[in-house]
């Protein structure tokens, strides 16, 4: 679980992660976005549709938590870029916070409207810039 000094870090760059998340929520196609603690399944931040981020938030932590298991199964020494979860409508994006351990940036996408090759070069670079100090 993500620890106070992280949440109080959230909250202090409210302003880069607001920032962060309105970019994300730029791209074409977006339907929403969030910040996720992988290990409780709590949402830290979000924009777009509230409700369904907080169970797919949670939801998708499973995801995470299942594929970290399973690479440490296999006996890899490698780690989780991110996850594509492709649906018939929407594309589901999950992808570790590699700056902050425990946290996770889930992006939902509508599969008819989005670049989804464009829409992980924007979390790509969006994570990578992310600060949480």
């Amino acid at each position: 679980m993500a620890d106070a000094t992280v949440l109080k870090s959230i909250s202090n760059s409210s302003n880069n992660t607001e920032r962060a998340l309105s970019e994300l929520m730029g791209v074409r196609g977006a339907l929403g976005v969030a910040i996720v603690d992988y290990d409780s399944g709590m949402m830290l931040a979000s924009q777009g549709t509230a409700g369904v981020l907080e169970v797919a938030a949670a939801a998708n932590s499973e995801v995470i938590n299942a594929k970290q298991r399973a690479i440490k199964l296999l006996g890899l020494d490698d780690s989780i870029d991110d996850i594509l979860v492709s649906l018939t409508k929407q594309y589901h994006l999950l992808r570790p916070v590699k700056a902050e351990k425990g946290l996770f940036i889930y992006y939902m996408l509508d599969a008819a409207n989005a670049n989804l090759a464009l829409a992980r070069l924007k979390l790509k670079t969006i994570e990578s810039e992310m600060l949480f100090i």
